[in-house]
């Protein structure tokens, strides 16, 4: 059930990032044009795109911890046993727990400080802003504590016990 929410939440936040992309695409480039072509402007253009630009970073992020799509590295990992791969996942879902914990705490109080502060150019508050934190603590936790459950109960599979995937891509080229 948690799963499903978790999936079916994460399908709606790729929608919104697309749809947030497009915006941002449509309002800077509109503004160029309009500037360059008209010297005229959209006054909320550059504004709203910085803003989307944060929401859509960290619904990246809620996405990315879902699928296990953040970077990491595995050379400690492949050189122990079952038992210390289960640990040592056990000790960073712990530990990513009580940073989402830190960044609540932290995203709360910036979200209060700033709620009655309104943007420049938008005019609306800027705990719309931080709330980005309280999101991502809120959600993250959730899919860690999922996946710490899943390990603990011994619901994860060997493959799963990584954490790590693999990139497709090699940055800076092939290294043969």
């Amino acid at each position: 059930m948690l799963n499903k929410f978790i999936n079916s939440y994460c399908r709606l936040l790729e929608y919104a990032m697309a749809l947030f992309m497009l915006l941002m695409v449509i309002m800077v480039f509109g503004n160029v044009v309009l500037r360059y072509g008209f010297n005229s402007g959209i006054a909320i253009s550059e504004e709203l795109s910085r803003w989307l630009f944060v929401w859509v970073t960290f619904m990246g992020s809620v996405v990315a911890l879902n699928e296990k799509g953040h970077l990491g590295t595995d050379m400690l990992l492949a050189r122990i046993g079952l038992r210390g791969k289960k640990i040592c996942l056990g000790i960073s879902y712990i530990l990513m727990l009580a940073l989402c914990g830190v960044l609540f705490k932290g995203a709360w109080e910036q979200t209060k400080i700033n709620a009655s502060s309104t943007s420049a150019a938008m005019e609306v508050s800027m705990g719309i802003f931080f709330a980005t934190g309280l999101m991502f603590a809120v959600l993250g936790g959730l899919i860690i504590a999922r996946d710490l459950y899943r390990l603990l109960t011994g619901q994860m599979t060997e493959d799963e016990l990584n954490a790590v995937r693999e990139s497709e891509d090699t940055p800076h080229g092939s290294h043969k």
